[in-house]
């Protein structure tokens, strides 16, 4: 039996530590072969979130899973209530699906398309969020990446805001 599902692309991040054992039986249960990244604003308004959609086969374990980002077409910054998502942008996704029979095998890996084995998930801890491969530095969304980065950045003006109290009192004659 094949399914697909959507979700919010912050709940592949959330469960990545509280509920592994959701993600490690999906995998271990069933063959989830395929996550389509959608991008910010496909369901606007109700979320601005990224969205995944997973498919899956049951009855039989994952080996490796296929991410799929699908882009904005040209001259679109942003999905929205009155300029929504068309089938017609799924072309390239549909060119390039291929046929579950033979596990996929005229896929190829593109600038939108990657594959990742599952020992690869697995070492992650089951973190299913792996970012494209194809696209250069990638700005985290996860709060606690931000938050970390804040502090170090907050951390790193404070000794040099340090150190040019420090000059300029040497400089004035009022070294401590």
């Amino acid at each position: 039996m094949s399914c697909g599902d959507a979700i919010k692309h912050t709940v592949v991040s959330i469960i990545k530590m509280r509920n592994w054992s959701f993600k490690q039986a999906l995998l271990e249960e069933c063959n989830l072969h395929t996550i389509v990244r959608l991008p910010n604003g496909v369901f606007n308004p109700y979320t601005g979130i990224k969205t995944n959609l997973l498919f899956f086969t049951k009855g039989q374990p994952t080996k490796h899973v296929w991410y799929y980002e699908h882009p904005y077409p040209d001259g679109i910054k942003s999905y929205n209530k009155t300029k929504p998502m068309r089938f017609e942008e799924f072309e390239t996704e549909i060119n390039w699906w291929g046929n579950e029979a033979d596990g996929f095998a005229a896929r190829v890996p593109t600038e939108q398309a990657w594959k990742v084995p599952v020992a690869d998930i697995i070492a992650r801890n089951y973190n299913l969020d792996i970012k494209n491969p194809h696209v250069g530095v990638q700005i985290s969304h996860d709060p606690d990446e931000l938050l970390a980065n804040y502090r170090k950045i907050m951390a790193d003006a404070t000794e040099i805001r340090e150190r040019l109290k420090q000059e300029l009192m040497a400089a004035l004659g009022r070294g401590n």
